[in-house]
């Protein structure tokens, strides 16, 4: 079960959000019934790339066997 705060991974690409499978963010709001999540998606910097609203097949717990990841931001 996801809560507020937990760090998520996309399943999935936002190209108009620049994000990829794979990003990690974090979830910052739960909508009711868990219908969606608000999720912010930063840099390592921790510069906010964005925040969107996705639905539970679009995001996944980070797991235990999961391995960070770092790739530049392409800039539109």
């Amino acid at each position: 079960m996801i809560k507020e705060h937990d760090c998520v991974v996309l399943t999935g690409d936002l190209p108009d959000e620049g994000l990829e499978a794979g990003d990690v963010g974090a979830v910052v709001h739960i909508h009711p019934g868990a219908a969606a999540y608000e999720v912010e998606f930063v840099t390592m910097a921790g510069q906010t790339v964005a925040i969107v609203t996705l639905s539970p097949p679009q995001v996944r717990l980070v797991g235990s066997h999961d391995m960070t990841h770092v790739r530049e931001m392409q800039t539109k």
